[in-house]
C-alpha cells in the first residue's frame, strides 16, 4: 500500500515538476552555517527546482550542503565581514541592507526560506514570492523578554533598540510576500500574530523511511538537539537525576559545560553522531524526551518512525507530531506518546512515572505508520503542487 502511494506521488511530483521547469527560480536562505530542518527543506527544494540559485547572507564552507554543490550561490557583503560566519547573530542591524541588496530582478519565481531574515528581499512586480516560514524571528518576536534576561544592561540596551528597529522591518517585509506557507499550525497562529497574514501548512520533510524498529531495547532515555537554553536539556536531566533513569544525551552546543556540571554519574553526553549511530540510538531507547516548545519538531518525528515513544512538552508542533496523552487513564495503545503540561522538572518527572505505568501498551508498528505521512517525497509534492497553484493564480492577478 505505502508503495503504491509513494509511487503515485512522485508520478505527480515529476508532471507538476514539468510544468515549472521553464521558471526562472531564486531560493533566499538565511544563513548556511550549521545543518537542522531549515536547511533540510532547502535540500528538498533543491531537488523539486533543479534550475534555481541560491541566496543566502553568509554560508560557511565547512556546512555547505551537498544538494547546493554546482550550484549558483550568493552571499551578501555580510558574509565578507571578519567574524560574521561565526557571529552572523551580532551583525542583525545590517542584514535588511544585505538582503536588499540582492538582485532577484531576473527571477519568474523567489522562494525565501524564513527563520532568521530571509524574506525582506525586494523582488520586481512580475515575480512571485513565496515565503515557507519555520518561525518568525523568536528573538525580536515572542522570545524577545527571554533573550533580554540574559543580557548585561549594556547588551540588553543595544538589543532593545535593534530589536525595535527590526521588528519594524520585519513587519513590513511581510507585505513583500506574495504567499505564505508555514511549517505546522502553530507557527500559521504565529504569522498571523505577528504579520497579521494567512498562510497555508506544509510540514517539512522529515526522513521516516530510513526508520526501523529494533528487537532490543536498552535501558535509557533519550535526547537529541543543539544544547542550547531553548532546548530546555537542563529539564531532562533534572528530571533523570532525581529518578536515577539512565539518559543519553546526542548533540553539542553553547550549554555543553553547563548541563554537563549538572549531570549526574547516569547522565551520558555522546557527542554529534554519525546518522547509523544516531539512528541506532533512537531504535533502541526506551522513549525520546522532548522537553522544548518546538515550532515543528523534527526529532520527535524521527524517534516515532523507530517506533519509540515521545515524552513531550505539550505546547508548539509537536501537537501535530505526537498522539498523546496528558491524563493518567488514556489508552496507551493508540497514543504514541505522553504529554506533560509545566516546563518544570516536577511535571516531567510525573510524565516519565506515567510513561513507565503503560509502557508495555505502546505498539511500535502504529508508532512508526503515524509519521509516515511526514516523508520527504510528500513535502516535495505538496510544495510543487502548491507553487504550481499560485503561480497560476500570481499571472492572473498581474
Amino acid at each position: 500500500m505505502m508503495e503504491t502511494i509513494a509511487t503515485e506521488t512522485n508520478a505527480r511530483l515529476a508532471a507538476t515538476q514539468r510544468n515549472l521547469a521553464g521558471l526562472r527560480v531564486a531560493i533566499t536562505h538565511y544563513w548556511f552555517n550549521g545543518y537542522g530542518g531549515g536547511e533540510r527543506v532547502i535540500e528538498a527544494l533543491a531537488e523539486v527546482f533543479p534550475q534555481a540559485d541560491f541566496f543566502s547572507l553568509v554560508a560557511s564552507k565547512e556546512h555547505a550542503l551537498p544538494a547546493l554543490r554546482g550550484r549558483r550561490l550568493t552571499t551578501s557583503f555580510v558574509g565578507r565581514i571578519p567574524g560574521a560566519k561565526r557571529w552572523h547573530r551580532h551583525f542583525l542591524p545590517l542584514y535588511p541592507i544585505a538582503l536588499e541588496q540582492f538582485d532577484l530582478s531576473a527571477y519568474d519565481l523567489v522562494i525565501s526560506s524564513e527563520s532568521g531574515p530571509a524574506k525582506g528581499v525586494i523582488t520586481a512586480p512580475r515575480t512571485c514570492h513565496i515565503c515557507y516560514c519555520h518561525t518568525p524571528m523568536r528573538y525580536i518576536w515572542d522570545m524577545y523578554s527571554e533573550y533580554c534576561k540574559n543580557m548585561n544592561p549594556v547588551t540588553r540596551a543595544i538589543f532593545s533598540a535593534t530589536a525595535h528597529y527590526m521588528r519594524l522591518w520585519d513587519f513590513s517585509t511581510a507585505a513583500r510576500v506574495d504567499y505564505f506557507v508555514a511549517n505546522s499550525r502553530y507557527i500559521a497562529a504565529r504569522i498571523r500574530k505577528f504579520y497579521r497574514r494567512e498562510s497555508t501548512v506544509i510540514h517539512p520533510p522529515v526522513n521516516v523511511s530510513e526508520g526501523y524498529i529494533s528487537k532490543k531495547i536498552d535501558d535509557y532515555y533519550l535526547v537529541v538537539g543543539r544544547l542550547v537554553p531553548l532546548k530546555r536539556v537542563d529539564l531532562a536531566i533534572e528530571a533523570c537525576n532525581r529518578l536515577q533513569r539512565r539518559l543519553r544525551i546526542v548533540g553539542t552546543g553553547t550549554e555543553y559545560k553547563r548541563l554537563k556540571k549538572m549531570a549526574g554519574p547516569n547522565v551520558e553526553f555522546l557527542g554529534r553522531l554519525d546518522e547509523h549511530s544516531l539512528r541506532e540510538s533512537y531504535a533502541n531507547c526506551r522513549a525520546l524526551l522532548f522537553p522544548a516548545e518546538e515550532d515543528f519538531g523534527i526529532v520527535p518525528v524521527e524517534a516515532q518512525s523507530h517506533g519509540r515513544p515521545v515524552i513531550a512538552y505539550g505546547q508548539g508542533g509537536v501537537l501535530e507530531t505526537v498522539t498523546g496523552a496528558f491524563a493518567e487513564n488514556s489508552d496507551a495503545a493508540n497514543c504514541t506518546g505522553v504529554f506533560f503540561q509545566q516546563p518544570s522538572t516536577d511535571s516531567l518527572c510525573a510524565a516519565i512515572l506515567r510513561f513507565e505505568r503503560v509502557e508495555g501498551q505502546f505498539r511500535p508498528e502504529y508508532i512508526r505508520a503515524s509519521v509516515e505521512r511526514f516523508g520527504s517525497e510528500r513535502f516535495k509534492a505538496e510544495f510543487a503542487a502548491f507553487t504550481a497553484e499560485k503561480i497560476e493564480q500570481f499571472a492572473l492577478m498581474a
